[in-house]
């Protein structure tokens, strides 16, 4: 279970202290979904990134499974990321260097590979339609395929909770389209949570809840 309680963020500037979040409460249980949209600088990545640890709150509590990453310590912090949460940003940030199996296992690499990382890999890999470009590396992948291997690399560890940051905003509305359908359809099959912040109504539409950022409050509006 994912549960956030009055969070705030606010962050100091040459006019004064500007409060980015206020209050923001949430919970989403197992299998779980919700999409985030508002203005440009509403601060929705701000919250994701809260949420995911990448950022501390400056009051408020994050709990995932009864766990709150903003009281672990940097080591146990840095292992709660890699093993609880998947990303998905904006850009895929996939490895250049690196093939497309590759690229989906870097998260394990910490840990060490298993063959069962490497055989839960190529079944992701499968999922995601990219089964027989596994050598090819992201330069010789089209936009589309890229996030696709960014979708896969993010649930390689089978994360309780799954972040995603305008993971269409670079594509085109066809390819868009058909990712964000792989992206639920994998969130349904795996029952993670997820949370999707996002300009695209279509993608919005497509979680069982949807929340707007309003002047640093989270407002709830169904479909």
């Amino acid at each position: 279970m994912l549960q956030i309680t009055g969070l705030t963020k606010t962050f100091a500037t040459p006019q004064g202290p500007l409060d980015v979040l206020r209050g923001v409460t949430l919970t989403l249980n197992p299998g779980g979904s919700a999409s985030i949209v508002g203005a440009s600088g509403s601060g929705k990545s701000t919250l994701l990134y809260i949420v995911g640890g990448l950022d501390t709150p400056t009051t408020g509590h994050v709990s995932l499974d009864g766990v709150n990453p903003h009281q672990l310590k940097p080591g146990a912090l840095a292992a709660f990321r890699n093993r609880r949460v998947g990303f998905v940003f904006q850009d895929h940030c996939l490895l250049p260097q690196c093939s497309v199996i590759e690229n989906v296992l870097a998260p394990t690499i910490v840990s060490g590979t298993t063959i069962e990382d490497v055989e839960r890999a190529r079944l992701l890999t499968d999922r995601v339609g990219l089964g027989a470009r596994v050598g090819h590396r992201p330069a010789e992948l089209s936009g589309g395929e890229k996030q696709r291997v960014a979708i896969a690399r993010a649930l390689v560890r089978e994360p309780k909770l799954l972040l995603c940051d305008e993971p269409t905003g670079n594509l085109d509305r066809h390819t868009a389209e058909s990712v964000s359908t792989l992206l639920l359809e994998l969130h349904e099959r795996l029952k993670t949570i997820l949370v999707i912040v996002t300009h695209n109504p279509g993608l919005a539409s497509m979680c069982r809840r949807a929340f707007e950022l309003v002047d640093g409050t989270l407002v709830e509006g169904r479909r």
